[in-house]
């Protein structure tokens, strides 16, 4: 066999998503994120999508995937995404919507929208990135923050009778009646990455269906909060995240 016929277009097994823009990711090198965009941008595609969906994505690092996946965008204001993501549902029912957030975001500033939006089981998606720290601010605890994990605020370990307990907040929200799927996966392999892939698009589909609620947590580095190399914040998160935030899927109706 010739080279040529190798790298025919019919022979190709991997291309770049055509959503991905050309834009600069800003993410910090290991950074969670910019994998979880490119799955987002290939689904969208794969399930033929692009003029049919709409993200809401908050403050926080998440805030930018506006600027790496060309579809509609709506910003919400800091933990506020699923009341907006609501509003865009119940007025383009016929479209897919998901919101795409932080644990600093999803459970602390926006407890009370997330909660009350999966607890209505809005026809929403919500993808939930739980690195376990506040990483653009300035690396301070967050509710997902494991004990004695040290961050900016806690520079001795979170204590519980200081900080409390760490929040698992997607456990909560499986309890809701009206969420339809919540799953918890990871990207730090590429056997979780294609299972992380199957968690989002099941994810989009119940939205289409009409099903409820899915939220989808991608337990996740921070290796510049984390003060790690992006080796050592996985293998940190394997060790530590894991035991508090078990993978697999928590309600799947």
């Amino acid at each position: 066999m010739e080279i040529n016929d190798i790298i025919k277009p019919e022979n190709k097994v991997y291309s770049r998503p055509k959503l991905l823009t050309d834009n600069h990711m800003h993410y910090c090198p290991g950074c969670s994120h910019g994998v979880v965009h490119k799955l987002i941008a290939e689904l969208i595609e794969e399930m033929g999508l692009e003029e049919k969906t709409i993200g809401v994505a908050p403050v926080g690092c998440a805030v930018f995937a506006y600027n790496y996946i060309d579809i509609d965008w709506i910003e919400a204001a800091h933990g506020r995404a699923p009341a907006i993501a609501t509003a865009v549902s119940r007025l383009y029912p016929d479209n897919m919507v998901f919101t795409y957030q932080g644990d600093g975001d999803l459970a602390a500033i926006g407890t009370c929208e997330t909660i009350h939006a999966a607890n209505r089981g809005e026809n929403i998606a919500i993808i939930f990135i739980n690195n376990a720290i506040y990483g653009m601010t300035g690396g301070q605890m967050a509710p997902t923050t494991l004990l004695g994990m040290k961050t900016s605020t806690t520079p001795y370990g979170r204590r519980v009778d200081l900080n409390g307990y760490p929040l698992a907040i997607t456990n909560l929200l499986a309890q809701l009646d009206g969420t339809c799927y919540v799953t918890r996966q990871s990207v730090h392999t590429p056997a979780a990455v294609r299972k992380a892939k199957a968690a989002i698009k099941h994810a989009f589909q119940n939205s289409l269906d009409k099903k409820g609620t899915s939220v989808v947590e991608i337990v996740s580095t921070c290796n510049s909060g984390w003060k790690l190399s992006p080796v050592e914040s996985n293998k940190w998160m394997a060790e530590h995240m894991f035991e508090k935030y078990p993978l697999g899927d928590l309600k799947n109706e």
